[in-house]
């Protein structure tokens, strides 16, 4: 008789650090058949399946207790048309490897968020965004989806083709299949001119509106206890704008990109938060100092390497997107209620624009949404933090990120966005039994049952 092999207990945990899971069984498909047996032979044991990103998302969305897949053999351009931009990779792609392959392709996508280790799939099925007035999220740059089922069939969905699972689907939390190749409208190669530069927050707020309207990309980041935000414009650069003779600041040279983003925003950012949480009354001096010595710089790069940052301090983070019209009320309520706090902030506050999308749980459907980010170390308390902050942003209907650490429920949600129960239908049509479910889709779009 033939022993059987020890079942497979590895636990999986995020990037934060404040979710984790112990699978039943794992499963690393490295073609769309084998997700599809994946999917049937989960089905015949009576388990649910999720698929595995990167474990970015700070909330326990890929979480589960059935069969987890591991994508990351999943990966890869399959089509490139580089006259309509038209571009096909599979699900398992991170971000950073597709900006990559982009390159070589003389493609980029249009807007990207400034973290990329995340997967394809996973940065969609939970709502990345970047910024710019003008822009939508990431979902928005989708022409069409491959969804493997629950029965394990495989199908296509578009505008034309089944539009109302592609609305679904483009931001759609795992819960209607697993995503095997998406369909991207990228465009041309381009050059962002980068300006960042310290500015007092009270200024920033005073022309926000016109800051997210003058720049293609503009965003902000403010210490809660500082007086000064660092400003970021980053803006195409076309040959035919520029006057004669005007001078283009050239890409950071080698040795200062280290400098800055390795040494300064991480290597010496990181020591002040661990010192800041051996030294909790300590926090409010050090994120002050981290104000006071923001610096400038102009450079110019090609775009995904101006989107993106590296990011080795690790954190959590709760984000909401409220109307632009709104931004104002909440700043001015954070601060207030930050230096009330028992516990102090050691991390800024990132403050994000982006234009108004028909995707249904977009966090930007059928508003222009500003985006309010707060994060806290590791290690240090963050629950008043983050309970307070939500309790100023329903003051104004915001809308959780889905990726990102936040209390709603179904209940709540439902009177956030308006094609809700469209969602939730066509989530019973697709999984009818449930079987991409897990404890975090439980919370936010209820029971399975409509």
């Amino acid at each position: 008789m033939r022993s059987q092999p020890a079942p497979d207990r590895r636990v999986w945990r995020n990037w934060a650090g404040t979710a984790t899971a112990t699978p039943a069984r794992w499963s690393r498909p490295r073609s769309e058949a084998e997700i599809s047996a994946a999917v049937k032979d989960a089905a015949a044991a009576g388990l649910t399946v999720r698929a595995l990103g990167s474990g970015h998302s700070f909330t326990a969305a890929a979480a589960t207790s059935g069969v987890a897949l591991d994508l990351s053999g999943w990966t890869g351009v399959t089509a490139a048309d580089t006259g309509t931009g038209l571009v096909t990779a599979r699900s398992g792609t991170t971000l950073r490897a597709l900006n990559a392959e982009l390159a070589g392709l003389g493609l980029a996508m249009a807007n990207l968020g400034d973290i990329d280790v995340q997967t394809l799939a996973g940065a969609l099925s939970t709502g990345t965004h970047g910024t710019g007035a003008r822009l939508g999220g990431l979902a928005t740059q989708v022409e069409a989806l491959e969804l493997v089922l629950a029965d394990g069939s495989v199908t296509t969905c578009s505008a034309s083709s089944r539009p109302e699972l592609f609305s679904a689907a483009r931001v759609g939390l795992g819960a209607l299949g697993v995503i095997s190749t998406v369909t991207l409208r990228c465009v041309p190669s381009f050059t962002l001119l980068a300006d960042e530069r310290p500015v007092p927050v009270d200024e920033v707020l005073e022309q926000f509106d016109e800051l997210a309207a003058a720049n293609d990309h503009f965003e902000f980041y403010w210490f809660p206890y500082g007086r000064q935000a660092l400003v970021k414009r980053n803006n195409r650069l076309a040959g035919r704008d520029r006057a004669p003779g005007t001078r283009v600041p050239p890409a950071l040279p080698a040795w200062r990109r280290f400098w800055e983003f390795e040494v300064m925003e991480n290597a010496g950012f990181g020591a002040l938060c661990r010192l800041g949480r051996a030294r909790p009354r300590l926090i409010p001096a050090l994120n002050r100092f981290s104000s006071a010595v923001l610096s400038a710089r102009t450079y110019t790069d090609a775009s995904y390497r101006v989107f993106v940052t590296p990011r080795r301090v690790r954190f959590a983070e709760s984000e909401y997107a409220v109307p632009r019209e709104s931004l104002g009320h909440v700043i001015a309520e954070l601060r207030r209620a930050v230096p009330r706090l028992a516990d102090p902030v050691m991390f800024p506050v990132e403050v994000r624009v982006a234009a108004a999308d028909d995707i249904w749980l977009s966090t930007g459907y059928g508003r222009e949404p500003a985006y309010v980010a707060i994060h806290q170390y590791t290690g240090l308390p963050y629950q008043a933090y983050f309970d307070r902050f939500e309790a100023i942003v329903a003051e104004v209907a915001g809308r959780p990120h889905w990726g990102k650490l936040h209390s709603l429920d179904a209940g709540r949600l439902r009177s956030l966005y308006p094609r809700f129960d469209d969602f939730r239908r066509v989530r019973a049509e697709a999984d009818p039994e449930g079987r991409f479910g897990n404890a975090y889709l439980a919370r936010v779009l209820g029971s399975h049952d409509l």
